[in-house]
């Protein structure tokens, strides 16, 4: 009896486990800010999808994918929700940190002409410099607002951000002095 009551235990306990994992797996698919193109705005649109839900039906034949939030709510908040299309396979392409990732792959400062290399979301995020030339981080911006942006801003390291807000916040403590020729430099 004790033989028939270990493999029971061990089975259940296997299947609970792997309910565990694939739920949190589904969590972490799904979870985080996300931009889609609104299908009725035709305009990009910041969503969070209910992470929670999907995990918790995640082992069923259809889990439950819908938004939890939206930046066209509260007036659209009744859309049949046809951005979640974009989704596709690999729900990490929409992640706002994704798409800002891989508009600084390749790039380089406009200041101080250092490449950008891997972003992590707990260092020294990098700026934008637009038309008005002040910097301002990419995070100090509206998430839908960051396609547009994109396409009218250069990027700007985080070194060079802090010395241009420096500047532009205590001009009365900077000294600008013309670069000397190469030749006294030496």
């Amino acid at each position: 009896m004790s033989t028939n009551f270990w493999l029971v235990v061990g089975i259940v306990g296997a299947g609970i486990l792997a309910w565990a994992i694939s739920t949190i797996r589904t969590y972490f698919r799904y979870r985080g800010q996300m931009l889609f193109t609104c299908r009725e705005k035709h305009k990009p649109a910041a969503v969070h999808i209910a992470a929670g839900k999907a995990a918790l039906t995640s082992l069923t034949p259809h889990p439950t994918v819908c938004l939890h939030d939206c930046s066209s709510w509260p007036e659209r908040r009744d859309c049949g929700q046809e951005c979640l299309s974009e989704l596709g396979a690999n729900p990490e392409n929409c992640l706002v940190w994704t798409k800002v990732t891989d508009w600084y792959r390749g790039r380089s400062c406009a200041y101080c002409h250092k490449p950008f290399n891997a972003l992590h979301w707990h260092d020294h995020r990098p700026a934008l410099i637009g038309r008005d030339h002040k910097t301002r981080q990419w995070t100090d911006l509206s998430p839908e607002k960051l396609p547009e942006v994109f396409s009218t801003h250069l990027p700007v390291c985080w070194s060079c951000h802090i010395t241009e807000m420096f500047r532009r916040e205590h001009p009365e403590l900077v000294t600008n002095r013309p670069l000397a020729p190469l030749a006294r430099r030496m």
